[in-house]
Formats: structure tokens, C-alpha cells, sequence
């Protein structure tokens, strides 16, 4: 290991070219980068704390360190929102924004982006499990997002996003996957969306994530209905037992 820092520096910046993070832009560990780099701790210390000062990376204090600019103070306002929502409202957002972005995405998205949505939908179809399918899930859908170039759209989609990283949402979606087998379903679903985009046909790519969304929307409201039912059978059932029983 040595102490070149502007070694280090450069190794980074071709890293932030070439996009070559986790599908939410986190980066690896500073001990991991310093393996890969063949370099000290102190040396990727310094060239974060370059790229910080440029506005290439931001810090999240207990999470790690990410691509892009630090949203100032936007992580509280977001929290608060994820914790006053629920699965419905969620999806009756998504419902009004994706299918647009979707439409969006047809007329302005390029050829790599187009090529990222496929390999991003072949991830989330042979994810082995259901956090790795959730996980590139996301990034198709934030991919889609990115490529409508409305930066305004995009940071609304990243409120709605935000929710997806919730135990309870992911554990409903989960659930709703199981019950009715969709991966194939949703696979075909998200080829048809990707289809429509790069045949630059904004009207069938709205159309498509619109009833990909629904379908999305119906199962989530079935999965629900189902957990409620079985609650109220817990309960009658407690009611209908003897006293000395309970």
C-alpha cells in the first residue's frame, strides 16, 4: 500500500465516469476501495474528501458514502413523509407519475439508457432472492425515471421511491409476489414498458407501466384484504374462547 492520493483521485473520478456503483449509487467501503486501488486508507480518505468538496459524492452518517450531490435537509422531510403514508396512497401517486416518466422516457431516453433498462429488468427477473429482485426492481424504475430528463419529476419519484426501502413495503410486496407467482408476469411487464421506449412510442410506454402499476396495485390491495381477514378470524376466534381458557 502507498500513500498516493492523486492516484486514488483519478481511480475515482474514472469510477464516477463509468457509473460502476450499486444501482443506488453507494459506494464500496474506503477499505475495499483501498484494496482495489492498491493504496492506503488515508490516501482514499483524502481523494473522498476532494470529490465531497466538488460535489461528486455526499455522506450519509451511519449508511456510507454515495454519488451526486447531498440533498440538503431532505432526508427528514422524506422520513416524515414515508411515515404518514401507506401502500395505497403509494401507489396512487406511482399510478400518476410513472406512466408519464414512462412517456417521457420514450421521446428523450438514449441508447445506453435503453440497454441499462434491459439488463436492469434481467437482474430483477433472476434475482435469487427477493431483496435482490427488489433491489434492481428499483433501478429499472429509477433508470426509467432518470431518462425522462425532468429533473422535477425525478426528485418527485425519489419521495415515492423512498417508501420501497421500507421493511413493511417491501415485506408487502413480497408477500403479494409469492401468493400470485408474477416474476414471469412482471418480467414480460417490464419488457413491454422498455419496448415502448426505445420504439420512441410514448403513448403504448405509458400505457404499458400504467397496467403494469395496476396489476402491481391490485395484488398489493388482495394481499391486504387477505391479512385483514385472517386478523379478524384471530380475533373471533380469541372471543369465542372459554375464559378460563384466555
Amino acid at each position: 500500500m502507498h500513500e498516493n492520493s492523486n492516484f486514488a483521485l483519478e481511480q475515482l473520478h474514472d469510477l464516477l465516469k463509468a457509473d460502476r456503483f450499486a444501482p443506488d449509487g453507494k459506494l464500496p467501503t474506503e477499505r475495499t476501495l483501498s484494496e482495489m486501488f492498491g493504496v492506503s486508507r488515508r490516501a482514499v480518505r483524502r481523494a473522498l474528501e476532494v470529490l465531497e468538496a466538488e460535489g461528486s459524492i455526499w455522506r450519509r452518517q451511519g449508511s456510507g458514502t454515495y454519488t451526486g450531490r447531498k440533498p440538503d435537509g431532505w432526508d427528514e422531510q422524506v422520513e416524515t413523509i414515508v411515515a404518514g403514508t401507506n401502500f395505497m396512497e403509494v401507489m396512487e401517486v406511482r399510478l400518476r407519475i410513472e406512466p408519464q416518466l414512462a412517456q417521457l422516457a420514450a421521446m428523450r431516453a438514449k441508447g445506453e439508457e435503453a440497454a441499462a433498462m434491459r439488463r436492469f429488468a434481467d437482474k430483477t427477473f433472476e434475482g435469487e432472492d427477493s431483496d435482490a429482485r427488489e433491489l434492481w426492481d428499483g433501478a429499472l424504475h429509477r433508470q426509467i425515471a432518470q431518462s425522462a430528463g425532468n429533473q422535477f419529476f425525478l426528485s418527485l419519484f425519489e419521495v415515492v421511491n423512498r417508501v420501497r426501502q421500507d421493511e413493511a413495503w417491501r415485506a408487502i410486496r413480497q408477500r403479494a409476489r409469492l401468493a400470485e407467482n408474477t416474476r414471469q408476469r412482471s418480467y414480460s411487464e417490464h419488457l413491454a414498458i422498455i419496448e415502448a421506449i426505445e420504439a420512441r412510442d410514448p403513448a403504448r410506454a405509458g400505457e404499458a407501466m400504467r397496467c403494469h402499476l395496476l396489476r402491481l396495485q391490485e395484488s398489493i390491495i388482495r394481499q391486504t384484504s387477505m391479512d385483514h381477514l385472517e386478523m379478524n378470524d384471530i380475533d373471533e376466534s380469541i372471543g369465542s374462547m372459554p375464559a378460563r381458557l384466555l
